[in-house]
Formats: structure tokens, sequence, C-alpha cells
């Protein structure tokens, strides 16, 4: 396998990186968290000019990338200036769902999605599903020719500003069910439809969209009525890729600046970078970064494999993430001493952050448990050849 990026890709991260360290320094960051936005409306279009949204969709779809090493290079370097515009929910997860299953007509609204002229987003998190894909409690029913939405969603990346929403919604079966799940594309000014912002503690905004009688015409359906589970994975899974991707860059930094610390601050008149046992720590940070980097590496090749090849190695590298992500914060912090612990040290935002991707779209635990699962699954299908 072959490991190195493309030219093009390479060219890209470079771009991007020199963008985010010239205009995205951490005062620019902190400023723009503390807005009601939660995102620059002005960098957001600086993004899209920079191609770095037409780098996340396929070609077909209005861009000129959309692979999982183009998911990710560009997540890393989001990652490594703790950007907050809404590329995750936008680019990735509303823009996946669309690309997969929508018509062509549903396909036109992708051009102001890559272009950054509209802002989409993806709801499907409820209060009670605890990261269970195919647990949607939100109902859509038929009413003659078009629909009726009711239900809760929560966490929704951005969902104060966004356009429309692709919603997840069960039009039959249990409430766990993968089949009966259906997806919808909502506009934002759908009567019934009540948007509740709120901050989030690494700096992004959230909010819960309540849907209370949402009627929708017949052309809202996206997909196929009762089969959106599989778009539902699909779109959960380049997710899944681009938060591992953003963590590996947000773990990159935190090693970076750790190091310059232990280089520079001074102990009975010698740096603490001296100390035996401090290298030994960062020695056993360096080795588990590596293997997170590995981890991104394989699930961003397996993300056009068959299904259980797919999802394996993306609950894999969640996992790894989560797991290794959580040490970096833990390490570097302590590593630091009290000053890691400070606001105004940016290594402070990184380890918050780097926790918040580990609760997102699945947490450590939860994608342990999903991957021997789906282990065991892989078992019966060789026995059955």
């Amino acid at each position: 396998m072959n490991f190195e990026h493309t030219e093009e890709r390479r060219m890209l991260a470079d771009s991007l990186d020199r963008f985010i360290a010239a205009q995205y320094g951490f005062e620019t960051r902190n400023r723009i968290a503390a807005s009601s936005r939660g995102f620059s409306t002005e960098l957001w279009a600086r993004f899209a000019e920079l191609g770095v949204l037409g780098a996340l969709f396929r070609e077909e779809d209005g861009g000129f990338g959309g692979t999982g090493h183009d998911i990710a290079v560009v997540f890393e370097s989001l990652g490594r200036g703790l950007v907050l515009e809404p590329l995750l929910g936008s680019a990735v997860l509303a823009g996946e769902a669309i690309a997969a299953a929508g018509s062509n007509a549903q396909k036109a609204l992708l051009g102001g999605i890559v272009d950054g002229s509209t802002i989409a987003t993806f709801a499907h998190d409820e209060p009670d599903t605890h990261y269970e894909l195919a647990r949607v409690g939100t109902t859509a029913r038929r009413d003659g020719a078009g629909w009726v939405l009711d239900g809760v969603k929560s966490v929704v990346p951005h969902g104060e500003h966004a356009a429309f929403f692709v919603v997840s919604a069960r039009t039959s079966g249990a409430v766990d069910d993968e089949r009966g799940i259906s997806l919808f594309l909502v506009p934002a000014s759908a009567a019934g439809l009540a948007v509740q912002g709120t901050p989030t503690m690494d700096g992004g905004r959230v909010a819960q969209v309540t849907f209370d009688g949402v009627r929708l015409d017949a052309h809202a359906l996206l997909g196929e009525d009762g089969h959106g589970y599989a778009t539902l994975e699909r779109a959960v899974g380049r997710g899944i890729l681009a938060l591992c991707a953003e963590a590996l860059g947000a773990m990159e930094t935190a090693k970076a600046a750790t190091l310059d610390y232990l280089r520079t601050r001074k102990q009975f008149g010698v740096p603490i970078g001296s100390f035996q046992a401090l290298q030994h720590r960062m020695a056993d940070l360096l080795l588990e970064v590596e293997q997170a980097r590995s981890a991104v590496i394989n699930a961003a090749a397996a993300l056009e494999a068959d299904r259980l090849t797919r999802e394996r190695a993306l609950s894999a590298a969640k996992y790894t993430i989560g797991r290794i992500g959580t040490l970096v914060a833990q390490e570097c912090i302590q590593l630091h001493g009290g000053i890691g612990m400070t606001w105004e040290l940016p290594l402070s935002h990184y380890a918050k952050r780097l926790v918040m991707i580990d609760h997102q779209l699945g947490d450590e635990d939860h994608h342990l448990q999903r991957y021997m699962e789906l282990t065991r699954d892989l078992g019966r299908a060789h026995d059955l050849v």
C-alpha cells in the first residue's frame, strides 16, 4: 500500500496549513468561538475559495476529490487549527447523504454547499439514542402526497444557521429497526420547526431541533421510503473518518507544543526535557500518536471497500482515536504542569476538543463493542463461503 499522498493532496494540505496559520490564529479562533454565530462567514467563504469544500466531494457531485484520503488531509489540517466552521455537518454529513441518495433536483443543492453559499446540516441524534444509529424515534407519517414530521433532534451541528436539514425519521417498524428509517430534506423556514442553539465546551455550537407537525411535500423524501439506513451509515462513516483525522491534527499540535515546552522550561537549572522519566512518557506518547495515524490511514483506505471492511476499519479508528486522544490530552496537560489548564494556553483548548471528538458519532466504548460485533459478522460470512 502506498501511504504517500498525491501531489494535488500535498498542495491542498500545504495551502490549507498556511492559510490557517496566517488567518486562523488562536486569538482569532477565540473571538469566533465567543460570537453568537460560532463561526466566521468571511473565513467560511475563504475556505470555499481555497477549494477545501470541493475537496470533500466527488467529481460527479461537483467537487474534485471525495475519497477517504481527501477527507483525511483536509480534516487533519482543520484539527491543527481547531477550526470551527461547519465543514463536518454541511459538507461531509449532509452533503454525503444528498450525494448518495438524492434525486437530480435534490443533488442540485450540492452546488451551493460546495461553493459555501449554502449551509446544510445533519439532524439524526436524539436525546436517548446513545450512539445507536438505527434508534430513531422521530416519526414521519404520510399525509396525502406529502409527509408530517414529529420529534426532537439533539446536538445538531450549527443548526441555528443552516438553510436546510437532512433529517432521519421513522416511517415504519420498531424504534430500533434498521428498516423503516427514511431521510428527508427539511428547509429551516418550515412551519412547526423550532431551533434552540447552545455553545459546546470546545467552542462550537449545536442546536436542539424540534419538529411539531412539520408538513413536507413528496419531494422532501431523500431516497426510498424506509431504506435510509444504508445512506445514514455511509454519511456517518465519512463523518467518523473526518473526526478521526481532525483529532490526529489536534494531537500533533498538542504533541509539538509539549515537546517545545519540555525543551524550554527549566528546573534546577536544566530543561525538564532532560529528565529521563519525562523522556519516557513523551516517547510513549509519540508511539501512541503514530498508532493513531495508522488507524486513520487504514480507515481512509477502506472507505470505499465492502460494508464490513469499511465499518470495521472506521470503528477501529474511532476507538483508537478515542483512547489515544484522551491519553494525549491528559499527558500533555500533566507534562505542562499547572499552566496546562489555563485558558490563555492553546493546549487546554486542544485537550477539550480531543475529549469532545471522542463523544461525537460514537465514543470509545461504543465503537469497541461495534468492532467486535462486526468482526463476528465477518467470521459468519467467511463460514458461509
